[in-house]
């Protein structure tokens, strides 16, 4: 772990277990990272949002790039979370400078079919990758539990939204469906829908049209995997529908994270 360019101490780490924050994880390949421009717009955003502060995208870009060479690694899994040692919750609104904490990890790839259930649960803050992940893993756990593999998530109005860690696209037999309800934007779901070749559509997803869907695939920067169930349903068009999805991908440029 290495903070705002150095390797981090206790000190450093401690002031980050204030669990007020936000991050974005994803995946390095050759020094290079898909959709990397959106990952720095997303920190930039959140940076604003929750500590009122302007983000230097191209520091924390450098920093990533060092971060790699320190663990002498050109793939990987990376975890940029940002934070401030500076932030008092006793005077929230107060502006504040913040930190940049880099995790180098192995890399992943996800693909392994799931079978998920739908539960009634809504992320606070959705639009903001906080790090405030508590509740996804619960779901998630109790999930596994009943026997799933996962949770997805449906807000108040019986909409679908999201899953525990991962954005869904469905088809419904003739077009891909994004669900419109409040959920965190991923890096992975902007890409497949500037990239895909054929009908898509955004739009409400009621809970009641699962049982219409055909298929189903999930997605986030560690990959892209199909729902092979959905509340016990089996999808057999799942498989094709994300082997799709993941050619679509493959064809996206990646960027390189030297500045």
């Amino acid at each position: 772990m290495f903070c705002n360019g150095q390797p981090a101490d206790a000190a450093t780490l401690g002031a980050a277990l204030i669990n007020y924050g936000h991050f974005t994880s994803l995946q390095v390949r050759g020094h290079a990272v898909q959709g990397l421009d959106l990952h720095l717009q997303r920190l930039a955003h959140a940076t604003q949002a929750l500590f009122g502060s302007m983000l230097d995208e191209r520091q924390v870009q450098r920093w990533m790039a060092q971060a790699l060479q320190h663990a002498g690694m050109a793939d990987a899994s990376l975890r940029v979370t940002v934070f401030s040692r500076a932030f008092d919750f006793r005077d929230p609104l107060s502006v504040v400078p913040v930190d940049v904490l880099v995790a180098v990890s192995a890399p992943v790839q996800l693909s392994a079919s799931r079978a998920v259930c739908s539960v009634r649960y809504q992320r606070e803050l959705p639009a903001l990758k906080h790090v405030g992940t508590f509740g996804l893993f619960q779901q998630r756990r109790e999930a596994m539990a009943a026997g799933f593999d996962d949770a997805l998530f449906l807000n108040e109005e019986d909409q679908v939204s999201e899953g525990s860690t991962w954005n869904l696209a469905l088809h419904d037999g003739q077009q891909l469906v994004w669900p419109q309800a409040a959920a965190l934007r991923g890096t992975a779901e902007a890409l497949l829908r500037q990239h895909w070749n054929g009908p898509q559509v955004v739009r409400a997803v009621a809970a009641a049209e699962l049982d219409r869907i055909q298929a189903a695939f999930a997605c986030n920067a560690s990959g892209i995997w199909p729902l092979g169930a959905i509340d016990g349903r089996a999808l057999a068009g799942s498989e094709p529908l994300a082997a799709q999805g993941r050619a679509v991908m493959a064809a996206v440029p990646w960027q390189p994270l030297q500045v």
